[in-house]
């Protein structure tokens, strides 16, 4: 078996590339043992789970135009511009059915991370079974200031995990993955800059200043993450799947032929470096 982790980023629709990522690595049956997927990684990564290839592409791509999916009126009258009702129940279980039976079958490891308000800390949650818990842990974990709603989870009330933990790779190695495969969603020279939208998100998130705190300097600790990421990759103790130029595509992506571009640069990217990640993989087997 792979002694390997697998990180996930997220990146809203630039999400859309991990997918292409993922179906690639499904279809030549490369399978790991433990995954952590942040926001849109883990919205869109747990279908590595239920081993639904292509499944991503294609609800994203039937519906992104659909105002039950989607909308600034969702928005405005549920505090969430994904629609609850519609993402997490009618399209899982009627329009594009999520397949819990594979999902819970698949003894692969999925962790979730979202942000806990309260703390401003990293939550992360092995996602076991896809049961309501489940998902609701996925749509914390995608859960964008400003576009939704915190998320309660038992005594927890969560936001977005890119807040806190952008790319969870320390975390991974911590939990004893030496090993892993990274994919990334901004190109190698992409540097973050710091967020033009706090003075909104100062007033959006005013219950909960620990989350503020996160997000004033989140980009010097994202940036710091990718110095580590490329120590990492130096030293062979990661292989990193990134785009090779930045992803033009938005927060809520209408178009469905640059969704599914976007999905194509991924597949593309992955399908390029095959070679040299199954020989980089093949030397972390146990």
């Amino acid at each position: 078996m792979i002694n390997a982790g697998l990180i996930l980023e997220g990146g809203a629709m630039r999400g859309l590339f991990t997918a292409g990522v993922c179906d690639v690595l499904m279809e030549n049956n490369i399978d790991f043992p433990c995954a952590m997927g942040v926001s849109a990684g883990a919205l869109f990564g747990c279908n590595l789970k239920s081993k639904q290839i292509g499944r991503v592409v294609r609800y994203n791509t039937t519906y992104c135009n659909d105002s039950r999916y989607s909308s600034l009126i969702s928005l405005l009258k549920t505090g969430d511009l994904y629609n609850y009702e519609f993402c997490y129940k009618t399209l899982v279980d009627e329009l594009d059915i999520f397949d819990r039976e594979t999902y819970n079958k698949n003894p692969m490891q999925f962790f979730a991370v979202a942000t806990n308000a309260i703390t401003g800390e990293p939550e992360y949650h092995d996602c076991k079974i896809a049961n309501t818990e489940t998902l609701d842990w996925f749509r914390a974990s995608g859960a964008m200031p400003l576009a939704a709603r915190p998320v309660k989870i038992g005594n927890k009330i969560l936001v977005d995990g890119g807040i806190s933990d952008s790319i969870p790779l320390k975390k991974m190695q911590d939990m004893g993955f030496a090993k892993n495969v990274v994919i990334l969603t901004q190109p190698a020279d992409y540097i973050k800059k710091e967020n033009k939208l706090l003075p909104l998100l100062k007033i959006n998130l005013r219950k909960y200043p620990k989350v503020i705190e996160a997000i004033k300097d989140r980009h010097i600790r994202y940036n710091n993450t990718l110095d580590f990421i490329r120590q990492e990759e130096a030293n062979g103790n990661a292989f990193v799947i990134r785009p090779p130029a930045k992803l033009k595509v938005g927060m809520r992506e209408t178009n469905p032929e640059r969704l599914r571009a976007i999905y194509e640069i991924g597949r593309k990217t992955t399908i390029s470096i095959l070679p040299q990640l199954k020989a980089w993989l093949r030397l972390h087997i146990s």
